[in-house]
């Protein structure tokens, strides 16, 4: 196998430490993503392209290397977000539901335009967590919040189970697939049972408009949403190690240091693959 990774972010470092020993890696990055010879020998040479490199605009990687990879061979795949739902008041969604209808626009063209590519899968992924990006590193950093929001739920994945699931994607048929959990949780929830973990006090519940956030996290709460992930593990035969935020977080718990703390996002957000 000879995987080229577009974006060498979060996620794509513990897909590399996963298939080191099973692979050749190469990757882009924003320092040498203009070497057009560079990344074309990359490009022609691969076996396997993943990009996880969130859209601006446009979709970076399609607009500058779009036929090449097209025209490749190689197995392509895309990091996407279940942000291509929009709200859905709650409701189950699954992969056969609508897109574009939401706040991230770009992100519903870009999962669109690599859904077109010949073979390609795509994973919509809700929020991502893992060692140094959860609410664990929030909570000790003294930054974690609860919003009393009652019926907001939200679906999230744990990092090792969305490299299980591309790693599942290798052999399984093109399409799009929900990589998430089987318990969408409201955040106050999760915010408090990290906090039971680490025996801190459990922050109070507040209201939207107390808790003074920034214009992200306020969209970030302006959609609800669950996400059904039975094609995955239907078609892929993929299962998520961590089936909901209790066992990824202790397991979190039992691995990391009660000094560890992050400047990371909120659990839910999916701009940093």
């Amino acid at each position: 196998m000879r995987l080229l990774i577009f974006g060498p972010g979060y996620t794509a470092s513990h897909l590399i430490a996963r298939l080191a020993d099973r692979a050749v890696i190469a990757t882009v990055t924003r320092e040498t993503f203009e070497d057009r010879s560079r990344t074309g020998f990359e490009i022609v040479t691969a076996t396997h392209i993943l990009s996880t490199v969130p859209p601006g605009e446009e979709d970076p990687v399609l607009a500058a290397y779009k036929d090449e990879i097209a025209y490749s061979g190689a197995w392509i795949g895309y990091l996407s977000s279940t942000g291509v739902y929009g709200d859905t008041g709650g409701a189950w969604v699954d992969e056969t539901a609508p897109t574009g209808t939401g706040r991230r626009t770009a992100r519903s063209a870009a999962d669109a335009a690599w859904l077109a590519l010949p073979g390609a899968r795509v994973f919509r992924l809700p929020g991502i967590y893992g060692p140094g990006r959860s609410p664990l590193d929030r909570i000790r950093a003294g930054a974690a919040t609860r919003i009393d929001l009652p019926g907001q739920v939200f679906s999230r994945v744990h990092v090792d189970d969305i490299v299980s699931g591309v790693v599942a994607g290798f052999d399984g048929p093109p399409g799009a697939y929900n990589l998430a959990d089987d318990l969408p949780a409201p955040q106050s929830d999760v915010i408090a049972y990290g906090c039971t973990l680490l025996g801190l006090p459990v922050p109070p519940l507040l209201a939207l408009e107390e808790a003074n956030l920034g214009p992200k996290a306020r969209a970030f709460y302006a959609e609800n949403r669950r996400i059904a992930n039975g094609k995955a593990k239907r078609v892929l035969g993929w299962r998520p190690l961590y089936a909901d935020y209790r066992l990824g977080l202790r397991a979190l718990s039992a691995t990391t240091s009660p000094a560890t703390t992050s400047t990371a996002p909120p659990a839910a957000s999916t701009d940093q693959r």
